[in-house]
Parts: C-alpha cells; sequence; structure tokens
C-alpha cells in the first residue's frame, strides 16, 4: 500500500517553481558578489602582474602650489587677472574651484586652479608678473591602482545587474522574489553610477592638473606701509597719550599726597629724636 506524502502531491508542485526560483536568485547573488577578481587566485606570475603597475603604466595626478609677493596694491588686480584668464580659457580649460582675499597691514589673496597641463605654466607667469617669486612645490599621485580597482567594480558591477536583469522575465516568481530582486537591481545600477562617478573624478584628476596661487604684500612695502600710517596717525597717537597720562596723574594724585604726609611726618620725627 503506497502513502501519499504528509504535505499532499499539489502542494509539492505548486512550491517547486518558487523553491527553484530563490534558489536560482541566491545563486545569482552569491556568484556576482563573491567572485573574486581576475588574477586573485591565478599564479605567481599572474598575481604579481595584478599588484601595482609598472611604471610605464603610471596615471599621475598633479598638484601645484606656487607663491609670489607684489607690492599690496597689485594683489587684487592680480587676482582679478587671473579669474578672468581662467574664466575665458586663455591658457586652456580651466575651472575656478576657489578665490579670496583679505586686507589690512598684511593683504593677502589666494586663487585655486583646475586645468589643463599646457596652461600650468603660462598662468603662473601670469601670477609672477612684476612680483617676486616665492615657494613652489609640486606633489604627485598614482591614480593607477585606484583606476584599476574602479575599472574590475564597474566590470563586476555591470556582469551582476545582467544576471539579475535575466531573471526578470522567468515565470513562476512570487511577488515577494519580484520586490526582492528589483530592490537588489536597483541596489546595483545606484553602485554602478556611484563607480561611473568615481571613475570620471579620477580621470579628471588625471587629464588636468590642480594650481595654488598664494599672492601677497612684499616685505619691504609692508614695512613702508606701517611708517606712513604711523606718521599719518601722530596726532590721534599723541592725544591718546595725553589722555592717560592725565588719568594716571588724577588716579596716582591721592596716592601721592599721602606719600608726602607720611614723608614729612617721618623727617620731623627724625629730627626730634636726634635732638634728644
Amino acid at each position: 500500500m503506497q502513502r501519499e506524502p504528509a504535505g499532499g502531491g499539489r502542494p509539492t508542485s505548486n512550491t517547486a517553481p518558487r523553491a527553484c526560483a530563490l534558489a536560482v536568485v541566491a545563486w545569482v547573488l552569491l556568484a556576482s558578489g563573491c567572485a573574486p577578481p581576475p588574477g586573485e587566485f591565478g599564479g605567481g606570475a599572474a598575481s604579481g602582474s595584478a599588484g601595482a603597475p609598472a611604471d610605464g603604466d603610471a596615471l599621475l595626478a598633479y598638484e601645484h602650489t606656487v607663491g609670489v609677493e607684489l607690492a599690496s596694491e597689485a594683489i587684487v588686480p592680480r587676482l582679478q587677472a587671473i579669474q578672468t584668464a581662467c574664466r575665458d580659457a586663455r591658457f586652456g580649460a580651466c575651472t575656478l574651484l576657489e578665490a579670496q582675499q583679505s586686507a589690512g597691514d598684511w593683504p593677502r589673496a589666494r586663487v585655486v586652479l583646475r586645468m589643463a597641463p599646457a596652461g600650468i605654466e603660462p598662468m603662473i607667469a601670469l601670477a609672477g608678473e612684476d612680483g617676486d617669486a616665492g615657494e613652489r612645490s609640486t606633489r604627485t599621485e598614482d591614480l593607477a591602482v585606484a583606476v584599476r580597482d574602479t575599472r574590475t567594480a564597474q566590470d563586476r558591477l555591470a556582469r551582476e545587474l545582467e544576471r539579475l536583469q535575466a531573471f526578470e522575465g522567468r515565470p513562476g516568481l512570487s511577488v515577494a522574489d519580484m520586490i526582492a530582486l528589483a530592490e537588489r537591481i536597483a541596489a546595483t545600477e545606484a553602485q554602478i553610477e556611484a563607480a561611473q562617478r568615481e571613475a570620471a573624478q579620477q580621470r579628471r584628476r588625471i587629464d588636468t592638473q590642480l594650481l595654488t596661487v598664494d599672492l601677497r604684500a612684499r616685505s619691504g612695502a609692508g614695512g613702508r606701509g606701517e611708517v606712513a600710517r604711523a606718521v599719518a596717525d601722530i596726532g590721534d597717537t599723541l592725544a591718546m597719550g595725553t589722555a592717560w597720562t592725565i588719568r594716571a596723574a588724577a588716579f596716582l594724585l591721592p596716592l601721592g599726597l599721602v606719600l608726602v604726609a607720611a614723608g614729612a611726618g617721618l623727617r620731623t620725627w627724625w629730627r626730634r629724636r636726634r635732638r634728644a
């Protein structure tokens, strides 16, 4: 005598497609999310080539910092000239990232640009025209490894999205499975967009260079300005000193009277003692 399964034959046939679909989706997620990047489990030569790139494959990002000393009255016009040259792309593609200036006894200005490599030296020459060149430094960063990792992540995410989209039209998926699959597809697409933005930023840093120009007043000009201001303020300084002298005299007058009286009394006492 044959026995039927405890759950009945019909329910088992209904749950089979759903279980199969879930297993397939889980396999796709595991395969795409845990798959090692190419060359990770390769031999010694393959793993060595997947490490740091060779010297010829270096992708460098340059950052330049330049200091220029100018006359105090030339700092603001020079800052405006640099901004105009960048805005008009006089030396090639240029983007103004930051511009600031400060007034006072020691005026200064600072401008940060991202521009084409061919325009770096002409822009530095414009900034230092009729001025004294100060310190200059150049910093480089090799982005080859970061670019390779970003490209690997893009390829992995593209394969994952392709596998997930292949299961959207499969029959037998329940509503819950379709929602979970749609959420996974949306998350993968968001990761792909983030990787694309990262790749674009890396390419921008490689194709263009960052230039920071610091404009400040000459030391001699600052000293002459201090002397001129001191001469111009001599009247105010004299009036302020006279006022402080009067206040100090008024403050010390009672104490002076007490000291005079005490001295007179001490002198009288001393004379009487000598006579005695």
